[in-house]
């Protein structure tokens, strides 16, 4: 049996394998046979020639003749192929040979085109030496037409010449003519209020048609035909009559067409121009166009009044055509020689840039400006002529105005001359200085720092770093600082350490945002964060977050490289530090990347903070290598307050230790060093021994060092004592050193507890021991008291002052570190503690708070306060999202609570230390009364209730440290209520401030919003209103409810304030989930340093607790157990303990609502009631429980009072939620599955059925729920809403006009099921049909249709109630009084359509 051929065989094997089938005489596989022609007939009726010729056609079985279609499709028609004619006996072969013909007979039958009927067009002359280059702008409507023809294909070309052939085209040119004409008469002499018919002979041609859409071949000469028709016109017209017209039309037209033809006006193309006048065309093509201006960027100035006129008509001078004059031989600046080359004809045209520029051209003020800058940054007035030795005017777009805008900047930026890079790369460093300084922002419109990183800045940045020129290198160091750092937060931040808690500071994050592409997916499904950071590109993060995008590029390398390698200048070295500061300041993240980057750290130090360094030798450093600088100290001081973990890694892998010791022990003085900058690296080694010390770390160093910081704290007591005036460099030493003894006496005092947990811990974790103890720091508290009272009496002298109100909260803070660790102490003595508290108020308290400056201090906290005056956070600089900052440039200047004389300090320091005194001395606390009761104090707190600040990078720092005060302002005024009967007349002010404060309570200070919870929110003394039995029934008097078998509200108000620490342990539980914020918060405001994790605090989202926080037990309820997106009702049982959690709820909020309504201002009235609605939409049977019913009543009918009702608006989405009709969607299910007729129930449901509100809700009643209405069975005494509500205005919506009279005629409304709806349906029925508004047709018609219908009606009552319906009386029983007979109006409107006399129904 013969093989199958293999795809292995060769040629050899298959002939072989051919030759051994023909010797076996085999059968093949295919059959080879000779079949007919269909479309030439049978094989019989072949051709005799054709006969003979053997044709081999290959044949498989089970074949058809014809291929199947896969799909069903429609026959496909050529409009070509109609044309073809075929034969049926005709070869395909044949017809094959015929178009596929031998080369020659194409060249045999070349025919030459007849070109007599061509026009000829010669070439224009002009004085050029060679062609004008004709842009896309400005080619002429022929050259447009033959490219457009030229690009046609020849498929395109068929099409065309079939529409040719079946339009006429006479009479489309003949309309088309007339129409173009009558428009363009108009249009084209909009530009100006003068006649242009002189422009437009000099031009040749018109401006705006170009001929394109006529649809014929001669398109320029009908264009020709109409210019002219439109020119003679304007020649007919006078002056007036063409402005008459011009004013009519731009009544008329679209503003945007204006705006477009006038756009046009300067772009006239020369194809269109006679052949008369070659220079004139010449000089219009040249003419310069408009200003380029940028979308970002436009400079703008602001015009006198008397002006204006000059500007317009200086504005229309620009348009007009422009001749100049070709320059002559007088006005070379170099006259040519005649022996000089080719010189002996001088070329005008060649030597046109040799002339001098012209001067700027006057813009008129309503025309943008694209911004120009100089080499330093400043702005350049687009009409101020500069000379030309300034070297700013180039070969740009507008060669006659100096400077450089950014557009071209950047392209200098990537010039392959090294000075044309340094140069723009600099001019950038200063713009983005100014930009962040804020120096543009009254001039420019747009951002400039916006503008260039959209540009991609950060990138130009980067690229510049890796220049191989030193010079672009160190520029764009100085760009990348000016970009990332500004001096003035610095410098606050600073200011700000030695405050309470002035280390934490905020991480300098953009605000994050969600990602949409996640929402609504499983929480399993989503990406980590970290995958979608890997997944993002370059440009992605950093248009995101600048710092991280300079990360992610690598930066930290390359700026070790340039301090490691390059060596550059001290600036450089600076602005390298400065940058460093900055990207550590960003995050823990960030930090750690600065420490993980190889050899970065251990240059830093290495080169900028040896421990031996020689003295310099000129005032001017070359160089900063090997000598000390204070902004490397810096630098290890905001790493280490980045974690606990970083600080140890700086102390123990890099050396700091060493470092603190070396600088900490040498007086400035002694080292070596400029006066400055020796007190700045002093002090800036005593912050980082103070961060150390905040995390319990480096406290070994304090007993080593224990001799020279007492030395150091004398000394700077008796430098303070003295007449002189002590520089500030000098306070802020002293300052930093009182910070660390500060954090070190908190660390000693946490020993024994560590010590005790120590042994009780049996295995788990517990930290250790510090090395530092309690007797350590014993010897420093006389010290500090007898600097405090002299700095009470320097308070008196003028020199001193400054330097005492500056010192005196460092001092103040130790005190109070000192005297809260010493009560936990095993060696506390009782008496001997209370006798010093006595002696310290007595010798310094009282002193200080009576004094004059304590009372200008405090007189300025309402001025100066950020909450009060929330326009003081804005930035005075530039900001972008993706670069946030502190905006301290505006703060710093003004008498704000960050400015240099803030008031924020002393009295927060004061009070703290009062707060601790009091703890322990209870009697003490009555004599700091008048602290609380002056006037500026209180006025401060009045300012506060209502204040909503905005929270943001800029306002959230200052923010914080306000807080401070204001809480510890109320727990001195708590701690006074009882005591003092003056005080406690001010307790409501104060319990409505501390309301305010817990929702205003930023990240990092959970604990204090704990301590407003467990202390003052939920306090009895600070509610009076329960006291004092007149005041609570006054107050409520207009609160009753009007169902008797409800109880008062006052019931319901005492019975809730025996409740009140039920009420206060409810929200405390549902608060359960911030507890470990709440811990580290704790840990950091009590100064227990062993257990502090970092000094940066938790990113900026917002307030701690949202705004709503006395909904959250009901918001929580609802979201564990609410129901479905489809409206399906939960089977499951609710929680234990929840009906008495929704109970205390709602009481507390009935408490809110009647006596703090304040508190509950931030809180939208849609989205209390959208709360409200969840004690629906938990269960089935809540609302049924007798305590949740009463109090829900009660606050529904508060819901409802007139001015509550006027403020709600449900068109707004409640917060959380996509829209009302939603939530109202979900609860028509829940009223339809559950209600059972209940009448609280009912209310919520006929709320949002009110006219004003949106008609969806109750076409979503009439429609999909039309079978609630037989439950809805609220009376209209029950209604707590005014039925006018409901009733007016008119309805308008001929859809839900429609379903009431359904509902009414079918029986699913009726009145004894649902009053107030049957009401409200008959209302606005009875207004509909007998209304005499002029409406449309189809509202006519409907109107007749059921004024028709209704006459007709077999439900007399029913139709009585529709024909005669009077106005709406919510007392009635009805609920709307009726006419006794029909009024003659009405009976003249329904004889007119029932066509039959009326005489008027019946009651």
């Amino acid at each position: 049996m013969l093989r199958r051929p293999k795809p292995t065989d060769s040629e050899a094997d298959l002939l072989r394998e051919q030759q051994e089938l023909l010797a076996a005489r085999g059968q093949s596989s295919v059959a080879v046979v000779k079949r007919p022609d269909k479309r030439r007939g049978d094989a019989a009726a072949a051709e005799p020639h054709e006969q003979g010729i053997q044709r081999d056609v290959v044949t498989i079985e089970d074949l058809p003749d014809e291929l199947p279609t896969l799909t069903p499709a429609p026959p496909k028609k050529s409009r070509f192929k109609q044309e073809r004619v075929r034969f049926e006996d005709e070869d395909p072969d044949e017809r094959l040979d015929r178009h596929d013909t031998h080369i020659s007979a194409v060249l045999s039958r070349i025919i030459e085109r007849d070109t007599s009927a061509v026009p000829v067009s010669l070439p224009c002359i002009t004085g050029t030496a060679f062609p004008k280059v004709l842009h896309r702008s400005v080619m002429d409507s022929e050259g447009q037409e033959r490219a457009l023809r030229g690009r046609k294909s020849i498929f395109a070309r068929q099409i065309a010449a079939q529409r040719a052939k079946k339009e006429d085209v006479q009479s489309l040119n003949d309309s088309e003519t007339r129409d173009r004409s009558s428009v363009s008469r108009h249009v084209e002499n909009m530009e100006t209020e003068q006649p242009e018919s002189d422009v437009m002979d000099r031009v040749g041609g018109p401006v705006l048609l170009t001929g394109q859409g006529l649809g014929i071949a001669n398109s320029a000469m009908e264009t020709m035909k109409i210019h002219e028709e439109n020119q003679s016109k304007l020649k007919t017209m006078s002056q007036s009559e063409i402005l008459e017209e011009q004013r009519k039309l731009l009544a008329q037209l679209d503003p945007r067409l204006v705006e477009f033809v006038r756009s046009r006006k300067p772009q006239r193309t020369p194809g269109s121009e006679s052949a008369s006048g070659p220079v004139q065309r010449e000089d219009f093509l040249n003419e310069p166009l408009p200003n380029s201006t940028s979308p970002e960027l436009d400079h703008t100035t602001e015009a006198q009044e008397s002006q204006r006129e000059t500007m317009e008509d200086e504005e229309e001078d620009e348009n007009q055509l422009v001749v100049q004059a070709p320059i002559t031989e007088e006005e070379l600046p170099i006259k040519p020689q005649k022996e000089w080359l080719h010189m002996d004809k001088v070329e005008s045209e060649k030597l046109e840039w040799t002339r001098d520029l012209p001067a700027p051209r006057k813009q008129s003020t309503k025309k943008a400006m694209q911004a120009r800058f100089d080499f330093a940054g400043t702005l350049i007035p687009p009409t101020k002529d500069l000379p030309t030795h300034l070297g700013l005017h180039h070969h740009g777009e507008e060669p006659e105005l100096a400077g450089y805008s950014l557009q071209e900047l950047f392209l200098l930026s990537r010039s392959q001359l090294n000075q044309q890079r340094n140069l723009a790369v600099s001019t950038l460093a200063n713009v983005l200085a100014k930009a962040r300084a804020g120096e543009y922002i009254s001039s420019l419109k747009g951002s400039v720092l916006s503008s260039l990183l959209d540009a991609g800045l950060l990138f130009l940045l980067r690229f510049s770093l890796d220049d191989s020129v030193k010079g672009v290198m160190s520029a764009a160091v100085h760009a990348l600082r000016a970009l990332l750092v500004s001096s003035d937060d610095e410098e606050c931040l600073d200011n700000a350490f030695p405050w309470l808690l002035g280390m934490a500071t905020f991480p300098l994050l953009p605000t994050a945002q969600e990602d949409e592409d996640d929402e609504g997916l499983d929480e399993t499904i989503k990406e980590t964060a970290r995958e979608k950071e890997e997944k993002k590109t370059d440009h992605d993060v950093a248009s995101q977050d600048v710092v991280k995008g300079f990360l992610k590029m690598q930066g930290l390398p390359r700026l070790r490289y340039i301090l490691e390698v390059v060596r550059p200048s001290p600036r450089v070295v600076l602005d390298i530090l400065e940058v460093l500061i900055r990207i550590a300041r960003h995050s823990t993240a960030a930090a750690t990347q600065i420490l993980a980057c190889p050899r970065l750290m251990n240059t830093v130090i290495s080169e900028f903070l040896p421990c031996s360094w020689a003295p310099a030798t000129s005032q001017a450093l070359s160089s900063l290598y090997g000598l000390p600088v204070a902004l490397a100290m810096k630098l290890l001081r905001v790493l280490a307050s980045a974690g606990r973990h970083a600080c140890a890694r700086i102390l123990n892998s890099l050396g700091g230790k060493e470092l603190l010791s070396r600088f900490v022990v040498v007086e400035p003085s002694e080292m070596l060093l400029e006066t400055g900058e020796a007190l700045r690296c002093s002090t800036e080694a005593l912050r980082l021994f103070a961060v150390a010390a905040s995390y319990g770390q480096a406290c070994n160093l304090y007993t080593d060092l224990y001799p020279v910081l007492v030395k150091r704290l004398q000394a700077g007591n008796l430098l303070c004592a003295s007449s002189e005036a002590v520089p500030f460099l000098e306070l802020d030493r002293i300052k930093a050193l009182m910070v660390l003894l500060t954090r070190v006496t908190q660390t000693a005092g946490s020993h024994e507890e560590l010590q005790r947990g120590l042994v009780s811990a049996q295995g788990t974790e517990c930290p250790p021991p510090p090395p530092v103890v309690w007797s350590h720091v014993t010897g420093l508290q006389p010290t500090v008291i007898s600097s405090l009272k002299g700095f009470v009496r320097a308070l008196d002298g003028p020199a001193q002052m400054s330097s005492a109100l500056i010192l005196l909260p460092s001092y103040l803070l130790y005190i109070e570190a000192y005297y809260s660790q010493l009560c936990v102490q095993s060696s506390f003595q009782p008496v001997q503690c209370l006798q010093e508290l006595e002696s310290l108020t007595s010798d310094v308290l009282l002193p200080l708070i009576s004094h004059q400056s304590m009372q200008n201090i405090t007189s300025r906290f309402r001025s100066s306060s950020m909450i009060c005056n929330p326009g003081l956070s804005a930035a005075g600089g530039e900001v972008v999202p993706s670069l946030p900052g502190l905006g301290c440039s505006r703060l710093k200047t003004s008498s704000t609570m960050a400015g240099p004389n803030t008031p924020l300090s002393l009295p927060t320091a004061l009070l703290y230390l009062l707060n601790t005194i009091t703890s322990i001395h209870k009697g003490l606390t009555k004599k700091f009364s008048h602290l609380i009761l002056s006037d500026s104090v209180l006025s401060y707190l009045q300012s506060c209730i209502g204040a909503m600040p905005s929270v943001s990078h800029m306002s959230a720092w200052i923010l914080h440290h306000e807080h401070h005060l204001l809480y510890l302002l109320l727990r001195l005024a708590h701690k006074l209520v009882p005591v003092d009967p003056e005080v406690a007349k001010h307790a409501a002010l104060f319990h409505q401030v501390s309301l305010a404060l817990v929702s205003w309570l930023l990240p990092g200070s959970e604990y204090l919003a704990h301590e407003l919870m467990s202390v003052m929110t939920f306090s009895h003394c600070l509610l009076p209103e329960g006291v004092d039995g007149e005041t609570e029934v006054a107050a409520l008097a207009e609160l009753q409810l009007k169902d008797r078998t409800s109880p008062a509200v006052g019931a319901l108000l005492r019975d809730a304030l025996q409740h009140l620490p039920s009420i206060r342990g409810c929200y405390l539980t549902h608060l359960a989930h911030l507890e470990s914020s709440v811990l580290s918060s704790r840990d950091r405001y009590l100064g227990r340093t062993p257990f502090v994790s970092s000094h940066l605090l938790p990113e900026l989202t917002g307030p701690s607790l949202p705004t709503d926080w006395p909904f959250l037990p009901l918001i929580s309820l609802y979201e564990r157990m609410g129901l479905s997106a489809g409206g399906e009702q939960q089977v499951e049982s609710l929680p234990a303990g929840s009906v008495q959690s929704v109970t205390h709820c709602l009481q507390w909020l009935l408490v809110l609502e009647s006596w703090r309504e304040q508190a509950l201002t931030v809180v939208p009235p849609v989205a209390k009631l959208a709360r409200l609605a969840c004690v629906f939409l938990c269960s089935s049977d809540l609302f049924l429980e007798r305590p949740v019913q009463e109090l829900t009543w009660a606050l529904f009918r508060g819901l409802t009072r007139p001015a509550q009702l006027e403020a709600l608006d449900l068109g707004s989405p409640p917060p959380g939620l996509a829209s009302f009709h939603d939530l109202y969607s979900a609860l028509l299910a829940q009223y339809e599955a559950v209600s059972f007729g209940d009448p609280l129930f009912g209310c919520f449901m006929l709320l949002p059925l009110q006219r004003r509100y949106s008609v969806t809700m109750r076409l979503a009643v009439f429609g999909e729920h039309v079978g609630m209405l037989r439950s809805l069975g609220v009376s209209l005494q029950q209604l707590p809403i005014p039925l006018e509500k409901f009733t007016s205005p008119m309805e308008d919506s001929l859809p839900l006009l429609r379903l009431y009279f359904r509902a009414l005629v079918t029986g699913a409304l009726k009145r004894n099921w649902c009053p107030v709806l049957y009401a409200v349906a008959v209302a606005h029925l009875n207004a509909f049909i007998f209304s005499q508004d002029e409406v449309a047709e189809e509202k006519e018609a409907a109107r007749r249709s059921l004024l028709r219908k209704t006459y007709y009606l077999t439900d007399e009552v029913l139709k009585n109630h529709l024909l005669l319906f009077r106005l709406p009386q919510q007392n009635l029983e009805l609920g709307f009084s009726t006419y006794e007979q029909l009024p003659p109006i009405r009976a003249r409107r329904l004889e007119s359509i029932v066509g039959k006399e009326v005489k008027g129904g019946e009651r």
